[in-house]
């Protein structure tokens, strides 16, 4: 997310006792001596992250003597690590990534198979969050769910421009026929609220399979041409739509939890900026994922199931809360905002909405669609939906 400012040093004094739960991980060797570790970053999750990293080295200086931490595009990764990996030259320990890069990776046989690892691992399903475990899930053992935020499709506008906002999705085509080019999204394939407005619009419409973009999304196909109608351009990224809508170019634009909180706690979108849902609406969820390239070192492994562990202790966890950028933002079950450090409990108490924990709590939660079909819909929306309109 390129309004979250970077988060950079560590804490120190932290115990391991209270970060490092399991007698098997515990009992990790130790290496001949500490390894720089390099991650990199294609989700934006270091926001979310860096000072529980940071902290592991200070609980653990045997294991770690520092952190190299990078940030990549998601779609060039995988071929990056692929030709490292031909040459026999790793020089990536851990990436941190969305759905994207994790499918993809999973299809081209990058990441590290952690079957054998899992029991070095706390009980994913007796601790993660019952959604985030389904997340856990599409990672086929190929990667550790670190984060998780029950997403969107949510539509934030300017309260000024928009006295009443559409409560349903014949009310939103019907308010931008009559605001024409006020109303915006990304191209779904750059941007997480675009591509969750995509998934999730099956769901509003009653699509006869929201699983099957091919088959099963007739009302979704023809609905977003006839959206199409009304929208002057789709954006290659959120940025734009949240830049849009601070400029008054646009008045309601799609948006997700994190996205409406964190660019109005960083003062890039108006304080005053309202949220609404459509009746009837699942949230798509959404999640980041801790992945190992194959072609790591055995010592450097050994670390960093160590690392991801510990990553899943619950003071580590509760840094997740941030400044609502991917809110609530923990995997693991029990972590609360009064864990947070008290710059994100002050964020959240100012920016956050109290109708999240409501709607959290009454709507229905899917997962994402799976890679294939993931880029199917991505490419059938680049040639119905975006062509010709950038």
């Amino acid at each position: 997310m390129v309004y979250r400012r970077d988060i950079l040093g560590g804490l120190g004094g932290v115990a391991v006792a209270a970060a490092l739960s399991g007698k098997a991980r515990a009992a990790l060797p130790l290496p001949k001596s500490p390894v720089t570790i390099t991650i990199v970053d294609v989700a934006g999750n270091l926001a979310l992250t860096q000072k529980a990293f940071q902290s592991y080295r200070s609980a653990r200086p045997g294991a770690v003597s520092r952190f190299v931490f990078t940030k990549a595009p998601a779609p060039e990764l995988p071929a990056k690590i692929k030709a490292q990996q031909q040459a026999g030259q790793m020089d990536i320990d851990l990436v941190l990534t969305g759905t994207d890069a994790l499918s993809a990776g999973i299809g081209q046989d990058i990441w590290m198979d952690l079957t054998p690892y899992l029991g070095e691992l706390p009980n994913l399903q007796a601790i993660l969050l019952p959604q985030a475990w389904k997340m856990q899930a599409i990672a086929k053992n190929h990667g550790v769910v670190v984060s998780y935020y029950p997403s969107g499709p949510l539509l934030e506008y300017t309260p000024d421009a928009v006295k009443t906002p559409p409560a349903t999705t014949q009310d939103l085509l019907d308010w931008t026929g009559q605001n024409k080019n006020k109303f915006m999204y990304a191209r779904p394939a750059n941007s997480g609220p675009g591509r969750t407005w995509l998934m999730g619009l099956p769901y509003l419409l009653g699509d006869s399979d929201p699983r099957d973009p091919v088959k099963g999304w007739e009302k979704t196909w023809s609905y977003l041409k006839a959206l199409g109608e009304n929208i002057e351009y789709y954006p290659g990224g959120t940025s734009q739509t949240m830049k849009e809508l601070s400029d008054g170019t646009r008045d309601i634009i799609v948006s997700t939890t994190g996205w409406d909180i964190n660019p109005r706690a960083l003062g890039i979108v108006p304080a005053e900026a309202k949220i609404a849902a459509l009746k009837g609406f699942h949230w798509v969820t959404d999640a980041h994922y801790m992945v190992i390239p194959k072609g790591v070192s055995d010592e450097k492994r050994d670390v960093l199931i160590n690392l991801m562990g510990f990553m899943l202790g619950k003071t580590q966890q509760a840094y997740a809360y941030d400044q609502g950028y991917f809110y609530p933002g923990p995997a693991v079950a029990g972590v609360t905002l009064a864990m947070a450090p008290a710059e994100s409990q002050d964020a959240i108490k100012t920016f956050g909405r109290p109708e999240y924990d409501s709607w959290i709590a009454s709507n229905p939660m899917d997962v994402p669609l799976d890679a294939e079909h993931m880029v199917t819909a991505f490419q059938l929306w680049d040639q119905r939906i975006g062509a010709g309109k950038g």
